[in-house]
């Protein structure tokens, strides 16, 4: 019977494993180097950069229900009403269109020059004695789109769909600063959607005055009065309700504590891009340090053939 040999175990895996650690010792001088410069680099940068805090402020979607009996009438006059292009509904229904003003450029830009915030977003380049720009040419001067785009990056809006709780946050280097526009965005934006309702009801209430005085069916006048009973409704509610469209839950105070840096992750980071680094380099020296030697072996090939 014939047994065919079997091959003697391969340890190349061993080998190769071994060789990389003792190329890794041998140019331990490079890995140690790269971790220490990498990591007191991060180490300085997280020092060195400016703290930014994050404040936010939470806040729920007034419900429609809280506008009394509009809802049972918009079911009974709600087709005339939409033929006349006029809102029965309260000001808490349309949370999507109201979180698209919050973020909008047009709102935004209002809010920058209501609160004159051009000098603080660009604090790097406005002279607060002179009260001028520090710029070389009038072209240099920040305009409303490069506030807004400012403004934008430090001004983040976030909804939980479940419960449908929005989440306003500011992330600046003034603690109270972060806080105070937080607060005052919601506030702005309440009183915006507020006036903006006003005056759709106002409207409405004129354009179904002028719709009385042509008509003499009487039961068309009579739901024409309860569309102008509705309207007016609608604008005590608007004037009383300060809280418009969102309920403050949580109220935006000063944060304590910094958002950013986060100095512990980007040193261990740091250590760890290090790490990488050094082992590439180690390895790359001696890639080098072998091709060195290799076309040294050459040359003396070469020069003993001649001989």
């Amino acid at each position: 019977m014939y047994y065919a040999p079997l091959p003697a175990p391969v340890e190349d895996d061993e080998i190769d494993l071994a060789e990389y650690w003792r190329t890794l010792m041998r140019h331990k001088a490079i890995l140690f180097t790269s971790v220490l410069v990498f990591t007191l680099g991060s180490l300085a940068a997280a020092f060195l950069m400016t703290p930014i805090y994050r404040a936010e402020v939470v806040v729920a979607p007034v419900s429609e229900e809280k506008g009394g009996g509009l809802s049972a009438l918009a079911g009974q006059f709600g087709g005339l009403a939409s033929l006349a292009g006029i809102n029965l509904g309260g000001g808490g229904g349309k949370v999507e269109e109201a979180i698209a003003k919050l973020k909008s450029r047009a709102f935004t830009t209002a809010f920058i020059e209501e609160q004159e915030l051009m000098p603080v977003l660009f604090d790097e380049i406005w002279d607060p004695e002179a009260k001028r720009w520090r710029v070389d040419s009038e072209e240099d001067i920040p305009t409303a789109w490069d506030a807004y785009e400012a403004f934008d990056e430090i001004r983040s809006i976030s909804e939980d769909k479940k419960t449908g709780i929005i989440t306003l946050a500011i992330e600046w280097k003034d603690p109270e600063l972060a806080a105070r526009w937080a607060n005052a965005l919601i506030a702005r934006l309440n009183k915006e959607l507020q006036r903006e309702a006003i005056e759709e009801a106002q409207k409405s209430i004129a354009y179904l005055e002028q719709q009385l005085e042509q008509t003499s069916v009487i039961e068309m006048r009579q739901s024409i009065f309860r569309l102008i009973e509705a309207q007016t409704k609608n604008i005590m509610l608007a004037n009383v309700r300060d809280e418009f469209a969102f309920k403050v839950i949580d109220k935006a105070v000063p944060p304590e504590e910094k958002a950013k840096p986060k100095r512990k992750l980007m040193v261990a980071l740091g250590l760890v891009m290090g790490l990488f680094v050094g082992v590439f380099l180690a390895f790359f020296a001696a890639f080098l340090k072998k091709q060195r030697e290799l076309g040294d072996e050459a040359a003396n090939v070469a020069g003993e053939g001649e001989t």
